[in-house]
């Protein structure tokens, strides 16, 4: 099913709208409308066009004032009164409860891809009442969110985020000295640069290679020696980086990943990633614990890159992170015999609470 080139400023009600009203601007299918944006909006764009092979599916941006059709999927800006036949928001549950009111029989999911803060405690409540079911990208995520919020949840849920069913490793030579940092620099890189500063005490012909994806400026502190700032890379570029580099550095404690798409690819690239253990989805995603460790021991960060400089483990992504896997997930999910189901029996998770 396509959509069609001309747009239609009332046109037929979709099956699906997405609805994005957080975005920095407006997105579409293609690498260069999404170069730049975070794993939210690569998830949206991604999982939209997958959906729109058999049904219609529009998403709609708030930043977005020219419509466009890529891919079988209309891209319109949002206008809360226009109808759908099931609404998925990203991330914004007022936006969601908006939309209760102005489609009192429409299905309506909060696609949650952050951990709310405290003053967001009254939108357990808020979607309970609305009926508004919330699916989070994983089951550590959804079991916080069950857990930190007061009074009756709603129905919570959950689908991994997906990664490309091509990325595989491909026999590129690997460099031992070679560490990566391939997230945006709020995510700890200062403790990061910490950690990365004791182990080239200990081996020196360490270097860290630091890919920021631009989102989002951040003071990171002053780069120790060793440190090769790349700035934004393509995708291409930056899976190549991962085939060739020693691991995914990552070993910090401030932030925690609600799913860590970067955490996924690498090890699809058959790239370890060194990990906090126990914080956020890191246990979850990567498909060997021999790549958790503690971040607060440099001694035994330092041990363990040691032993992976002499051979490095060889990982995978768990199959059911396989973009093919995650979409049938949502198909089973949007189907409308699911509409009276709750999200976690839907996708196979124990219900929350």
């Amino acid at each position: 099913m396509t959509c069609s080139r001309t747009y239609d400023p009332a046109p037929e009600t979709p099956a699906l709208a997405f609805v994005d009203t957080l975005a920095p601007r407006p997105y579409a299918l293609g690498r260069e409308s999404l170069a730049g944006l975070g794993g939210t909006e690569q998830m949206v764009a991604r999982i939209a066009g997958a959906l729109a092979r058999d049904a219609s599916v529009e998403v709609r941006q708030a930043r977005r004032d020219v419509p466009t059709c890529e891919g079988g999927v209309l891209f319109r800006p949002f206008d809360p009164a226009s109808p759908a036949g099931t609404f998925v928001v990203v991330t914004s549950w007022k936006v969601a409860v908006m939309l209760r009111q102005h489609h009192p029989a429409a299905r309506i999911l909060l696609w949650l891809h952050v951990f709310p803060g405290r003053h967001n405690r009254r939108m357990g409540a808020a979607l309970h009442a609305a009926g508004i079911e919330v699916i989070c990208v994983s089951a550590s995520h959804a079991a916080w969110f069950a857990d930190w919020l007061p009074g009756p949840p709603p129905r919570i849920g959950h689908i991994h985020n997906a990664i490309d069913d091509g990325l595989r490793p491909d026999g590129t030579a690997l460099d031992r000295d070679q560490l990566l940092f391939a997230s945006a620099p709020h995510k700890g890189l200062r403790e990061v640069y910490a950690a990365f500063a004791h182990l080239r005490a200990r081996i020196p012909s360490l270097t860290l290679a630091v890919a920021d994806p631009g989102y989002l400026a951040w003071n990171a502190g002053r780069p120790p020696e060793g440190v090769v700032q790349l700035g934004r890379l393509g995708q291409d570029d930056l899976h190549r980086r991962m085939r060739r580099s020693l691991c995914l550095f990552y070993p910090q404690t401030a932030f925690a990943e609600t799913f860590g798409l970067v955490i996924a690819e690498a090890n699809a690239l058959g790239c370890p990633a060194l990990l906090h253990r126990g914080l956020g989805a890191n246990d979850e995603v990567v498909s060997d614990p021999a790549q958790l460790v503690d971040a607060t021991d440099p001694d035994g960060i330092a041990t363990r890159i040691a032993a992976w400089r002499d051979r490095r483990p060889e990982v995978a992504v768990r199959p059911e992170f396989r973009h093919s896997a995650i979409v049938e997930t949502w198909r089973r999910l949007l189907a409308p015999a699911s509409a009276d189901t709750a999200p976690t029996e839907a996708i196979g998770a124990e219900p929350a609470g």
